[in-house]
């Protein structure tokens, strides 16, 4: 062989290993952005199973409240249908803005039966009702963190695709860019409240 063919052979082997770098690099962050989805699951079922216990406890103080209550279960039902699609197609932009959408009413709806709640002291004075409330708390915590950290995976796996040359290696891999979770959906939830007296 001569060495322009030598040449031409080094030179293809090389950007035969670095696109097999590329890839691999490409597939570890399209890892990190599944397992992040996975701590925020972990936490979305943790908060569906509390859910229920809060309804119960609260059902017999607010007995007259059934709206409220009922809108609360309609919202995780529909929330946990989401989480599902989302768990069966991980990169799907659709899907991951379905849950950010059912998150927001099953957090609204949370949140009108936590005012309710406070309307009745019998009610906000129940030992059970009370560690209910501190756990859906600490899990509302933990959900904001978990999700921050699947969109710092997103983000590293988005400029890793998206920067040249590995462009090229997710283009025609079919790499496609992860979506980012949006804590809100609407200019109206963006506004800052006004407050009456």
């Amino acid at each position: 062989m001569s060495a322009t063919a030598w040449v031409v052979v080094v030179v293809l082997v090389a950007v035969g290993l670095w696109a097999v770098a590329v890839y691999n690099r490409l597939v570890q962050l399209r890892n990190r952005i599944a397992n992040a989805f996975g701590q925020i699951d972990v936490q979305l079922k943790r908060r569906y199973d509390l859910i229920p216990n809060l309804v119960e406890v609260a059902r017999g103080y607010l007995a007259h409240e059934a709206a409220t209550l009922e809108a609360v279960i309609k919202a995780r039902s529909q929330a946990q249908g989401a989480a599902a699609a989302v768990r069966a197609a991980p990169q799907s932009a659709s899907a991951m803005g379905a849950l950010a959408a059912a998150e927001g009413v099953l957090g609204g709806s949370l949140g009108r039966l936590m005012v309710v709640a406070e309307s009745y002291p019998e009610l906000k004075a129940d030992a059970t009702m009370q560690s209910l409330s501190e756990e859906i708390t600490s899990t509302e915590n933990r959900l904001g963190f978990a999700r921050q950290a699947y969109n710092d995976q997103a983000l590293e796996f988005n400029d890793a695709a998206a920067q040249f040359p590995d462009l090229i290696v997710a283009r025609l891999l079919g790499f496609a860019p992860a979506p980012m979770l949006a804590s809100t959906q609407s200019d109206e939830e963006r506004a800052v409240p006004r407050v009456k007296f």
